[in-house]
């Protein structure tokens, strides 16, 4: 038995959860969410909490089963906590300015480079080198986020560039440490 997937996932109150048969809709004071989940699972509401169980113990259920309740877990918390990822500039003259709701970031190259966030992700810039992307979506907060990064990576000589908060940069010695 799956030892994430046997856990009930408990709603807290202000969150509405529609389970119309493998559709599920969380509504929360942040927003709203919804998936379509794989037929091997089945997804019931017992009071306060929502079970996830598998139908059969296929080697495909049991391994979708706890993705699923994962899954579920990150909608229910999204909607009432959201999700942030964190991250930091590091290099001479890279910075990052917020205009409108677009980000935009100077990473050394001859023109600015503008993101414009999709729908449901913030972008917040509360120091030069620091950004914050916001949303309900687990996932997309991390692809966006990802997609920052992307434009910069971190250079291992210098450790120049775009990094998650956090993140450990292996630096290399170069040529003069022959």
């Amino acid at each position: 038995m799956s030892r994430i997937g046997k856990m009930p996932i408990p709603v807290p109150a202000g969150v509405e959860v529609t389970i119309n048969g493998q559709d599920v809709t969380v509504k929360g004071k942040l927003g709203e969410l919804s998936r379509t989940f794989v037929d091997e699972v089945i997804i019931t509401r017992e009071g306060d909490e929502i079970i996830v169980a598998r139908k059969d113990e296929t080697r495909q259920a049991r391994s979708l089963h706890g993705l699923s309740r994962s899954l579920l877990n990150n909608m229910v918390v999204g909607v009432t906590e959201g999700y942030e990822r964190s991250l930091e500039i590091v290099g001479v003259g890279y910075r990052a300015v917020l205009k409108g709701r677009d980000l935009e970031l100077a990473l050394g190259y001859s023109h600015p480079v503008i993101i414009t966030p999709e729908d449901g992700i913030t972008f917040e810039v509360p120091a030069p080198t620091q950004i914050k992307v916001k949303g309900i979506d687990k996932q997309r907060v991390g692809q966006v986020a990802a997609d920052v990064r992307k434009w910069r990576k971190p250079e291992p000589y210098k450790g120049k560039g775009i990094r998650y908060v956090g993140e450990h940069v292996r630096r290399k010695l170069g040529k003069a440490a022959k």
